[in-house]
């Protein structure tokens, strides 16, 4: 039996991705005392507020067909939320609904390009991003992100791999892994290049509301110059502590959300009323969670560098957002891998790879930040003795 060329495209991506963090879910099932800094989700369930909402939604019959644009009402909220963040004039229908910021990404990346084109990214990048680009047939340009640019995306380093055949920059501010948070100089910067090679913008900004006392976060929405080639793509997941709910949403200019409709009502025509009532209230109302996951995550990222570097060879590149540390293991002789391994099997700490996410950060491995305050501390006790008595095997 034949299948289509898109299984090939996205067969080998994903797996060995993967090993420690499922390594380390089969020691926990196994019983083993096992610290898991792996995967980032929360640290507070969803707001009991916000499930009350959908619970009623359901109750009052919110349990038909939407359309393919998504909710008026979501929309609405959406377009007013933007338009105040921005300081630009957004509508209703610059808005599209979508089962989350992955859909969302996986259908305005099928709008935007094709076999033949490229599309640029950031190296390191969330794991999915290689598949979504390949999928469309189109290749994909990792653009490195230096740690001496504090991982920001620089526009020189953009410019060295634009060719004829480039058609869309794919940015994510905040930035996962790395927490790197883009300024309204470098997005400046950015759209001015995009406009000279004719490029699409697409920004993935699912961590605005994650940024950390002191740093400022600007949508790339806010630059209304490259208004007609930018497009946002978000959701509550983060924001709001739900994730599973799978709420997000796309915002553009109106003829390209014209453009992506039909392939969004193909695929699966509008999100579920009663999850969009949910996600209006909480567009609408702000999040209560937010605040306290930013103070907790930027106090973690700080324990973790206090625990470790004055101590150890590590170094820990402090985050100015999100739910993640970035740390440079090379002083232990190990890549990335290898010293993920090595702590899980022999310090009972799991981190993910730099290499999950790219190959610039072969040196480094991703934290978690979103373990509570004792286990996360006796994860950093673990980690500097675990460096201490490997810097004492190797002298």
């Amino acid at each position: 039996m034949k299948f289509a060329s898109i299984t090939d495209r996205v067969a080998d991506l994903g797996g060995a991705k993967w090993d420690v963090y499922l390594r380390a879910r089969d020691l926990i099932a196994q019983g083993q005392d096992v610290i898991s800094l792996t995967i980032g989700e929360p640290d507070v369930p969803t707001p009991a507020d916000l499930i009350d909402v959908a619970a009623q939604a359901m109750r009052d019959g919110r349990t038909t067909y939407s359309n393919g644009r998504g909710e008026d009402g979501l929309r609405a909220a959406l377009a007013t939320y933007y338009s105040e963040l921005s300081g630009q004039d957004i509508e209703p229908d610059h808005v599209l609904c979508f089962p989350g910021t992955q859909t969302a990404l996986y259908a305005v990346m099928t709008c935007l390009a094709e076999s033949g084109d490229e599309v640029l990214v950031g190296d390191p990048m969330y794991a999915t991003y290689e598949g979504v680009i390949r999928s469309t047939g189109a290749d994909m340009v990792p653009v490195p992100l230096r740690w001496e640019n504090g991982f920001r995306i620089s526009v020189d380093d953009i410019r060295e791999r634009i060719t004829p055949r480039s058609r869309v920059l794919l940015l994510t501010t905040p930035h996962n892994p790395t927490g790197a948070v883009l300024t309204r100089d470098d997005l400046a910067a950015i759209g001015r290049l995009a406009k000279e090679h004719d490029l699409w913008i697409v920004s993935d900004e699912v961590y605005g509301e994650l940024v950390f006392d002191g740093t400022e976060f600007t949508s790339a929405l806010s630059l209304q110059e490259f208004a007609e080639r930018t497009v946002v793509v978000s959701s509550i997941s983060k924001s709001h502590a739900a994730p599973g709910f799978r709420s997000g949403w796309c915002i553009g200019p109106e003829p390209f959300v014209e453009a992506l409709l039909p392939i969004s009502e193909n695929m699966l025509f509008g999100n579920q009323p009663f999850i969009a009532d949910m996600t209006e209230a909480a567009i609408r109302n702000g999040s209560g969670v937010a605040a306290g996951m930013r103070q907790r995550f930027a106090s973690r990222a700080e324990l973790l560098q206090s625990n470790l570097e004055p101590h150890t060879g590590l170094r820990v590149h402090r985050p100015d957002a999100g739910m993640f540390a970035m740390v440079n293991v090379a002083e232990t002789g190990m890549n990335g891998y290898n010293y993920a391994l090595h702590l899980l099997e022999n310090a009972g700490v799991a981190v993910m790879p730099g290499t999950s996410f790219g190959e610039t950060i072969n040196d480094w491995v991703r934290v978690a930040l979103t373990v509570e305050d004792g286990p996360f501390l006796a994860a950093c006790d673990r980690i500097a003795a675990h460096a201490t008595g490997f810097q004492r095997v190797s002298a």
